[in-house]
């Protein structure tokens, strides 16, 4: 006989397991499924947490290089690369265990196992036994994966995506990265700081594609300092393995003629698509679009009305704190509540060095919507704190209406840009006003106070500029 709960969610990445407590903590019997034992998804096993956890050991190992102007002597550096990747990996267990711990803590059952739909209540669990899931509710919260590219076979070795370059076992001489996106630049910082000579290859003419000009500007100008290299508008045609490196064909959009690039280590950072596969979703009436995407409504509902979907299966962002949204929300709306996102007021951010963070409308897409709109900026070159830290990269763009002054979008490229950037979040979330945030007293001397400045210059003029 079947088990039957109240919700099943099936995928306990950061959309699937923040459902999954929501529902039990809105008192629904709940059961979440798995094919991966340690719970948390691509996010916290091999995206988000594991490449952070790299990301800042390597940019204190490469801080090493700029303490002798502080009068901090370091007679040699060096670093234990297996011992690197041994923390990293003590990081995301300790992650994953914790959730465990959370599932434990709200009495949600958790089975290891591929699930599959064998009707529009039913799931069968194939794991170490076949069972059936019955449930009044679904949540599909399954994830993304690496997005394929012609012409480029990944094997995990020489030609890796984003899971492979998180676990190489030495640094290589050369890497290219295929792909300017959030994910290729933050596995670039951390591969060159490591002592890689790094080429990012774009097809954009610049780099991650829906962030404001300016800051990609400002963010490929200062990667290129630290010695990446860039080839903008190139695509790749082919990669061909040899004996001891791999051949990227490669063609400029400008030029008709093919070049050859060698490289020891390749990765593919071209994008994620949905992960679907294997679901079985045509045998519970779900569709999905001509893109992969599953197709739902403003309450999260697939074509059927007891079946959900969240997080990057369904279209917009993939992010994962867009997909815990989601899931709370999701759990709420089959909890009777009111469940809302609002899609405006989700922020990105770049974890690269410079960091780079934004939220709402770019200055492009306003002017493309006709919107009359006002920019305020400040440098973080005039910010006592970013002086004080040595950390002066960088700026905050704050775009305003023009006539009601409310914010609608800022960009941060800077130390700390992630952090920075929830107080612009809650205040969009309120419809706040430049003026809101400049006449809020920020805590002197902060990096906060650039914000401040910035929203200052949007409606009238900044103190320190």
């Amino acid at each position: 006989m079947a088990d039957m709960y109240d919700v099943a969610v099936i995928g306990a990445g950061p959309g699937g397991y923040v459902a999954a407590i929501k529902c039990a903590q809105l008192g629904l019997k709940t059961v979440c499924i798995d094919k991966k034992s340690t719970f948390g998804g691509t996010c916290l096993n091999e995206g988000c947490i594991p490449s952070k956890a790299l990301l800042d050991a390597t940019a204190k190992y490469a801080e090493l290089d700029n303490l002798a102007e502080l009068g901090i002597q370091v007679d040699s550096k060096k670093v234990n690369l297996k011992k690197l990747m041994a923390k990293k990996d003590q990081v995301v267990n300790e992650l994953t265990q914790g959730i465990s711990a959370l599932f434990q803590k709200n009495k949600i059952t958790a089975i290891t196992g591929a699930a599959a739909f064998k009707d529009a209540e039913t799931l069968i669990v194939t794991g170490s036994k076949k069972q059936e899931i019955k449930a009044k509710n679904f949540i599909i919260a399954t994830g993304s994966k690496t997005a394929a590219l012609p012409g480029v076979e990944i094997d995990e070795k020489s030609i890796v995506s984003s899971t492979g370059a998180l676990a190489l076992q030495a640094v290589p001489k050369n890497l290219a990265v295929i792909g300017g996106g959030y994910i290729g630049l933050e596995m670039a910082s951390i591969w060159a700081r490591l002592g890689s000579k790094v080429t990012v290859v774009e097809y954009g003419s610049h780099l991650v594609p829906m962030m404001d000009a300016d800051v990609a500007q400002a963010l490929q100008k200062s990667l290129e300092a630290q010695g990446i290299n860039f080839k903008m508008q190139t695509e790749v045609i082919q990669a061909e393995t040899l004996k001891k490196q791999v051949q990227l064909t490669l063609k400029e959009q400008e030029k008709k003629a093919e070049t050859k690039l060698k490289t020891d280590v390749v990765l593919v950072a071209v994008g994620r698509k949905p992960m679907v596969d294997g679901l079985a979703l045509d045998k519970a009436g779900v569709k999905v679009d001509e893109r992969g995407f599953i197709e739902v409504n403003a309450r999260y509902q697939t074509a059927q009305n007891n079946i959900y979907a969240i997080g990057d299966v369904i279209p917009g962002p993939m992010l994962a704190h867009k997909a815990e949204d989601e899931g709370i929300a999701v759990a709420e709306l089959i909890a009777g509540q009111a469940g809302h996102v609002n899609y405006q007021a989700i922020p990105s951010v770049i974890y690269t060095n410079p960091e780079v963070a934004s939220v709402g409308e770019t200055e492009a897409a306003l002017k493309e919507q006709g919107v009359d709109y006002k920019v305020g900026k400040f440098p973080f070159a005039a910010n006592s704190r970013a002086k004080a830290s040595f950390a002066t990269d960088g700026f905050v763009k704050v775009l305003t209406n023009a006539k009601t002054d409310r914010v609608l979008g800022v960009h941060i490229i800077g130390a700390h840009a992630g952090d920075l950037i929830a107080e612009v979040v809650l205040g969009m979330e309120y419809n706040c006003a430049a003026e809101d945030i400049a006449q809020t007293c920020h805590a002197h001397p902060t990096r906060s106070e650039a914000l401040r400045e910035a929203a200052m210059a949007a409606y009238d003029k900044p103190i320190h500029r």
